[in-house]
């Protein structure tokens, strides 16, 4: 890269390998430092050396320090302690399924727990529909009825229910993205396990719990046992430090991590986050570090819960919780370091989110849409951010910009919360003056493509700045169309230039 700023020998930028020769010897496959090789002679002593006196331990017996994650999974497999590579059977908290992996996981609970079995307990499974709603294809719907037919049956508690399309609004049940609908309706709790039939499940490790995505045949075998066998993952650490910059947005950090150790860098790895950058991030952007963790192959992302977690779960729900942090002592893979002050606004380029690049390198990059939504992108302040640059452009789009929220409570704040420094606007007032289309009904929209009648699938080659998460191939629909993954701040700039467009010339 061109630039000091994301250079990974710049002073920007850190890494620091961590000899794991304490883990157990089943890590001696990862890819780490070798330290110097020490002679075998065989010593034998004729007298044990002297030793001070020492008073009895009271504290019980002596405990390997260790991180976040293996204490979460020690803790929820009842065992004093986990270190990586160890298997342990997991207690699940909360297990989330969708309309898309919903019906298969149903058929494989059937299958191996019979008809008429009933799931371990109705009221730790949250069933969303979100993906494929708003279509007129036949088997995403029935997708849809197969989840309401399940959910009547096992008398599910959290089942987010839409049956009138043509209308979300006439749905109080009906949530939307299922990863900030977790969130907002205090399904994420410090210290839990959370898992879903969705890779993007690792958003809601933002709220220091241990959340990870698993396919149809684990969710069959979690709905009837509640229970999962697991392989503890090493830690890759990454501390990100200095004042964040008011042109910078939590999308900016995750692609540089990724664009950092690349789409394998963290496979099946827990990635941490912490230093003051992420302390002073709200919930909303913590949950975006942590949800494109799985972009660079990471099994769980996580944040430790401090008092912006707190405040944020104290209207979400009335369960006790208890936060877990990682030892002073404890063991990490490889600790990455990051001087935020420093960073320039990025995107990741077609066709692969590690394609990092400076947006003002890519200037010249004529785009044909906007898209703003998803789970990572599709948020409340995602909105506000893009609002933001909009208002103080005073100008309007050059492309089609579409707007996706991610939930319905998101599609309401778009249309009541003022946007700071902005006169009383609300977003969806800024938005129709800067001639963006209408908010669309919420949900996961054309972030994975969808049937062909989806709102803003690409159905074209078209060349697309996005705010969500990934920018493979047919991603968004066409399997030639491109897309530029973004931050809200570089969505909005981009959409008013009509090329990519660094937020820079609107915000300073």
């Amino acid at each position: 890269m061109a630039s000091s700023a994301i250079a990974s020998n710049s002073p920007a930028f850190i890494k620091k390998d961590v000899d794991l020769s304490a883990f157990s010897s089943s890590a001696s496959s990862f890819s780490i430092q070798k330290t110097k090789k020490r002679n075998s002679r065989k010593i034998v002593s004729v007298m044990a050396p002297q030793q001070s006196p020492r008073s009895p331990s009271t504290t019980g017996s002596v405990k390997t320090a260790m991180t976040m994650t293996e204490k979460i999974l020690a803790r929820a497999s009842e065992k004093p302690q986990l270190s990586p590579g160890e298997n342990a059977w997991v207690n699940v908290d909360i297990l989330m399924t969708h309309d898309i992996c919903g019906p298969g996981s149903f058929g494989i609970f059937k299958k191996e727990f019979g008809e008429k079995a009933k799931v371990w307990d109705r009221e730790k499974i949250v069933i969303i529909p979100e993906h494929y709603i708003f279509t007129k294809d036949e088997r995403a719907n029935r997708n849809v009825d197969i989840l309401r037919e399940f959910c009547t049956e096992q008398n599910i508690k959290y089942f987010y229910d839409i049956k009138d399309l043509g209308n979300f609004r006439a749905n109080p049940d009906y949530k939307g993205v299922c990863h900030v609908a977790l969130a907002q309706e205090g399904h994420c709790r410090p210290g839990e396990v959370l898992l879903g039939t969705d890779s993007h499940t690792c958003t809601a490790g933002a709220f220091g719990q241990f959340a990870t995505g698993i396919g149809n045949t684990d969710a069959g075998f979690v709905l009837g046992t509640g229970k999962i066998l697991l392989k503890v993952p090493p830690t890759l650490r990454f501390v990100m430090d200095g004042e964040m910059p008011n042109y910078l947005l939590a999308k900016d950090l995750i692609l540089q991590i990724i664009g950092e150790i690349s789409v394998s860098g963290a496979t099946y790895k827990s990635m941490e986050f912490v230093g003051t950058t992420v302390e002073s991030l709200t919930m909303e952007e913590r949950m975006t570090l942590c949800n494109m963790v799985i972009e660079a192959g990471g099994k769980n992302g996580v944040v430790p819960a401090d008092s912006t977690t707190h405040k944020y779960l104290e209207d979400k729900t009335s369960l006790p919780y208890e936060p877990v942090y990682s030892d002073e002592q404890a063991r990490f893979l490889s600790e990455y370091r990051f001087d935020i002050s420093k960073l320039e606004p990025l995107v990741a380029k077609p066709h692969s989110p590690d394609k990092r690049a400076l947006a003002r390198e890519c200037k010249d990059v004529k785009i044909d849409r906007v898209y703003i939504g998803s789970c990572t992108g599709g948020k409340t302040e995602d909105f506000l951010a893009a609002a933001k640059v909009f208002h103080a452009s005073g100008k309007k789009v050059k492309v089609p910009t579409f707007l996706v929220p991610a939930t319905q409570k998101v599609w309401m704040d778009v249309y009541s919360l003022p946007v700071p420094g902005c006169g009383g606007k609300t977003c969806s007032q800024i938005f129709e003056e800067a001639g963006c289309d209408t908010p669309a009904s919420p949900g996961c929209g054309a972030c994975m493509g969808g049937p062909r009648d989806t709102y803003a699938r690409m159905n074209e080659p078209q060349v697309c700045v996005s705010t969500t998460n990934r920018n493979f191939p047919g991603r968004m629909g066409h399997k030639e169309g491109q897309i530029y993954l973004a931050s809200p701040y570089t969505a909005a700039a981009s959409a008013l230039r009509g090329y990519v467009t660094d937020p820079r010339e609107f915000l300073q």
